[in-house]
């Protein structure tokens, strides 16, 4: 994807490797992508949330990322509706261990929404998803 905002990230645990490329017009996401290998959790969480961002600004894409990371960890409520088919993988909080599996495109989201905006107010938002 030209032009876009592109993140590499690993979990070295269980060996998960994601690139998510983005690409913002003014703080909406227009486009997204992402590759890599991984587990099931990881691959699923991944295209759902893609799926999940397309359209959004980036504030409501970040705090799209708190409601699954909370949910991910067993703190559900109403918010998780917001996620989509995403909110499918609340059973996780089941598995501890698989929790940064799920995470992992969330926190690639995070870091490339901060560093294409490179904007103090996206770093500083409240919550993050750093499980």
């Amino acid at each position: 994807m030209a032009g876009g905002e592109t993140v590499d990230l690993n979990n070295p645990t269980c060996g998960d490797v994601i690139q998510l490329t983005l690409k913002l017009e003014g703080n909406t996401i227009k486009d997204i992508a992402f590759s890599g290998s991984g587990c099931s959790i990881s691959t699923a969480s991944a295209s759902m949330m893609t799926d999940a961002v397309i359209g959004k600004s980036a504030v409501e894409s970040l705090e799209l990322a708190d409601i699954f990371s909370d949910m991910v960890q067993g703190k559900t409520d109403d918010r998780q509706k917001q996620l989509g088919d995403g909110a499918l993988l609340a059973g996780v909080a089941k598995f501890p261990q698989r929790i940064k599996c799920s995470t992992l495109a969330w926190n690639a989201l995070k870091k490339a929404l901060e560093n294409a905006s490179g904007s103090a107010q996206v770093a500083n938002l409240q919550g993050h998803c750093e499980s």
